[in-house]
């Protein structure tokens, strides 16, 4: 870990006279791999819609230590921002290469000097080294809608590895996945966080939150509840009160999705 890649403080999401999130104050190291988890409409998406500019909020963001309040989402991403999406929505007339290579691309006036002059090269290693690290190289040529859900996941996950963010936020990725699928993919977040990049996860699936994370944080009606590791987020019993129950000791799976 080389320092504190995303610094959230006080952040607060409200929609109309709903408060979605209060004041939630959370890191992420880079490296690390921090779990976000809660009971439906404890504003879990709302927070990640937040940090990454497509919800307004009030509070502060800062990436590698720079603010990126007020910024576009797109600006954002340029920050050094990635995320996932709970619905993947690839597109289906393109190759899974294509779809990365579309995300890649930040349009500038410049860019079509660029594309003249290498129009093969461009992004090139970028779009290798994502699905290199999702598992995806052997796909590169296939239409997503040859592949499995599970690799179709990995594809969306791949896509927001592209530009090779410094922090990744991940929303729901296991849903639909059954239980070796989320294996999988807890292997490739693992693999991602220790290549540098900081990891914050959302999910629904305990096994895989309480085995890839280093810490996780609990969200209630908005509030951070519990924050520390795993075991001893899973033993706190506010957690089970709130959310957990007997199912992270069994490490079942929250049926449900929900912000």
């Amino acid at each position: 870990m080389t320092g504190e890649a995303l610094r959230v403080d006080e952040l607060t999401v409200s929609y109309g006279g709903v408060l979605a999130v209060d004041g939630v104050s959370l890191s992420v190291t880079s490296g690390e791999v921090v779990g976000l988890i809660g009971p439906n409409g404890a504003g879990k998406t709302s927070l990640i819609d937040a940090v990454t500019g497509f919800t307004p909020a009030r509070g502060r963001v800062r990436v590698g230590g720079e603010p990126v309040d007020g910024l576009a989402p797109h600006r954002r991403a340029r920050a050094g921002l990635g995320r996932t999406f709970q619905s993947v929505e690839l597109f289906d007339e393109l190759t899974v290469e294509e779809n990365l290579r579309v995300a890649a691309s930040d349009p500038r006036w410049w860019s079509p000097f660029v594309d003249a002059l290498r129009p093969r090269d461009r992004h090139h290693e970028d779009v290798r080294w994502a699905l290199d690290a999702v598992g995806l190289a052997d796909a590169a040529d296939l239409m997503p809608t040859e592949l499995p859900t599970g690799r179709t996941r990995l594809v969306g996950l791949a896509r927001a590895l592209v530009r090779r963010p410094a922090v990744l936020l991940l929303d729901e990725p296991a849903a639909g996945l059954d239980t070796s699928e989320s294996a999988i993919l807890g292997g490739r977040i693992r693999a991602i966080a220790d290549s540098g990049v900081a990891v914050l996860l959302v999910d629904h699936d305990m096994s895989l939150v309480l085995s890839v994370c280093d810490r996780v944080s609990v969200l209630d009606f908005g509030r951070v509840i519990s924050t520390g590791t795993p075991s001893t987020v899973r033993d706190d019993p506010r957690v089970i009160e709130a959310y957990l129950g007997t199912s992270a000791r069994t490490g079942t799976t929250d049926p449900e999705g929900g912000r």
